[in-house]
């Protein structure tokens, strides 16, 4: 068959090669001008490498999606911890720990760590949205200090997150073209789409807009060999910024001895930063998700939506990768049947 892959993500490089295995052509178009979705990664003029879209982090138990990404990358393992930063200048682990519990109060956890994060990230009272948001770091009774402490696989591209990428779509069978966007009717010059573009932008906003939460990246670089004790802090203000990454702090990422490298987060509406949609928004009520069943429910028969933006879920690399295997191969079995 002759493939059309929108995106060229996780999602979409993973889909590409599996199809391109079993001996579909495979194109793939990406309005950016380079590979890798939102896991885009480079090195600046300080041989630090930065992911230009905030730090990714491949953590997972699942076995199959690890094994399948080992094909193409050698890993350095890396197990990931967080520091909130307290009024008064103190470290605290995050997900909150007993010791984290003992410095501020276990009453005061949620008002500190988590009301005002929530509300700068979605830009709602943490009550507005779906408790699944939460559970995502959960409250500990223990000492633990890690971010994903249940992963079995945690580990970091020996090479990047691009040059994983990079080599998922080494197959003869697939042909990428950058700065390429999506151009109505471009599809039907093939047998199947897979497509990663935001499924309310492909039907021109038809029942309505969905909304996302986006961000702001401020990265610099500064003439000091280091300056946080781990690669990520978390800040429990009211000021707009959520965290800081400091990029050496990550093992393989560079080692320069007199600079450093820190981009600083801050969210916003995916409308004020140039429609760049980061995290679908999971309300409570629900209304989001039935929106997106509206448009779910005209999708051609010749195209399935993938990802992020096509799936309207909040989905982690591992996640992505999983779905689009799962993905893959159902579309594989019904073209034998």
């Amino acid at each position: 068959m002759k493939i059309l892959v929108i995106g060229a993500g996780f999602s979409g490089a993973t889909i590409a090669r599996e199809l391109a295995e079993h001996g579909h052509t495979v194109t793939v178009i990406e309005k950016r001008a380079h590979i890798g979705g939102n896991a885009f990664d480079y090195l600046n003029e300080y041989g630090i490498r930065i992911h230009k879209y905030g730090p990714h982090l491949f953590h997972t138990s699942n076995k199959e999606v690890f094994e399948w990404t080992s094909k193409f990358t050698n890993w350095i393992p890396y197990k990931h911890k967080v520091k909130a930063l307290l009024a008064d200048g103190t470290l605290v682990t995050l997900p909150p720990n007993k010791e984290t519990a003992e410095k501020v109060g276990a009453e005061n956890i949620i008002d500190i760590f988590y009301r005002p994060y929530s509300k700068k990230m979605w830009g709602v009272d943490m009550e507005e949205l779906d408790p699944d948001i939460f559970n995502r770091v959960k409250i500990r009774e223990d000492m633990n200090e890690f971010y994903f402490p249940d992963d079995l696989f945690q580990f970091l591209p020996a090479d990047g997150y691009t040059q994983l990428i990079e080599n998922i779509f080494k197959h003869p069978l697939i042909n990428i073209s950058l700065n390429t966007p999506y151009a109505p009717g471009i599809e039907n010059q093939y047998d199947h789409t897979f497509n990663s573009m935001p499924i309310d932008e492909f039907f021109q906003y038809r029942f309505g807009q969905l909304p996302y939460r986006s961000i702001k990246f401020h990265t610099k670089t500064i003439a000091v060999p280091s300056v946080f004790p781990v690669s990520v802090i978390n800040f429990t203000h009211k000021e707009p910024f959520t965290r800081a990454t400091e990029w050496k702090n990550f093992p393989g990422h560079g080692t320069h001895s007199g600079f450093t490298s820190i981009t600083v987060e801050e969210p916003c509406d995916f409308i004020d930063n140039e429609f760049e949609r980061y995290y679908p928004v999971k309300d409570i009520q629900g209304h989001n998700k039935a929106l997106y069943k509206k448009y779910q429910n005209i999708i051609p028969s010749k195209m399935t939506f993938i990802g992020r933006c096509g799936l309207y879920a909040y989905l982690d690399m591992h996640q992505a990768i999983s779905s689009a295997l799962k993905i893959t191969k159902d579309f594989i079995d019904n073209a034998k049947s």
